[in-house]
Formats: structure tokens, sequence, C-alpha cells
């Protein structure tokens, strides 16, 4: 049975693409968001947009690594890029936006063949199982995203 995977999934799309209750989408906010100035930070305190997708794009594929059980190295690899020096000859809105939407859609399709069972499941190098996961990344991809929408409004 995999009824809270698909609660899960569902929850993720919702947020990712659809209508949430909160308000607009990530997917809406990170398109609206690439016409804004991406590599200037507010006032010189505050993470820039860019980096701000850049370091949403580490932890999703930080949960992808984790779910496609890949050896801790990798995973550790990927942890270690949050946030990552941007190179803007690297580093662009369409690339980071392009990449954050792969690793959601790769999450979605290997959840889809999960079952509740691997909720419950431990992660090997911390203290917390595959749900807890999860549903952090939900929380964090909202969170993100609307300091990414508060960001854009300060260019209007």
């Amino acid at each position: 049975m995999n009824k809270e995977i698909q609660y899960i999934i569902a929850t993720l799309k919702n947020v990712l693409s659809d209508e949430p209750w909160y308000g607009r989408s990530v997917y809406d906010i990170l398109e609206e968001a690439g016409t804004a100035e991406v590599y200037v930070h507010p006032e010189g305190k505050s993470h820039s947009l860019i980096e701000l997708l850049f370091h949403m794009v580490t932890w999703t594929e930080y949960v992808l690594s984790i779910i496609k059980n890949e050896e801790l190295e990798r995973t550790k690899a990927i942890e270690a890029l949050d946030w990552r020096k941007i190179n803007p000859e690297e580093h662009n809105w369409g690339k980071g936006f392009a990449e954050f939407k792969f690793a959601n859609q790769k999450i979605i399709e290997i959840l889809n063949n999960k079952d509740d069972s691997f909720l419950e499941q431990s992660l090997q190098h911390k203290n917390h199982n595959f749900r807890f996961l999860l549903n952090g990344l939900i929380h964090h991809h909202i969170y993100h995203a609307g300091q990414i929408a508060f960001i854009k409004n300060l260019y209007k």
C-alpha cells in the first residue's frame, strides 16, 4: 500500500506547480523571479535570488541522492555544494530552474514505486526517517520560495 506516499507526492506536486492553499506555486514564483536582478544581494546582506535557487537545487538533489540510496560519499559531495560560490558564467537562472525541476520530477518518479513502509526507514547517517526528510523538503521549498518572492518584490 502507498496511500501516504501518494499523499506526499500530491502535496509536493501541489506546492511545486498547482494551486497551494497559501498562494502561488513554487514554479510560478521561480519563473517570475528569473526576470529580476538574480545576482544582486539586497542591501548587501541577504542571499541573492540565484544563491537561494541553487541552495534549493542542492537540497533537492541531496534528498534525491538519499532516496536513490547512492553512496554516502556522493550524498556528502552534494551536501558540500550548499551555499556554493555563484559564478555567473556557470550558474544562471535557467540552468538552476531546470536542475530543480528535474530533481523534483525524479523524486516523484522514484516515490511512485515505493510503498508506505519506505517512509518508516531510518536514514543511514541521520536520526530521522524518510517521512521526516520528504516533509522537510516540501517545507524547505515553501520557505525559500517565500524568500525569493519577497526579495524579487524589492526590485519592483
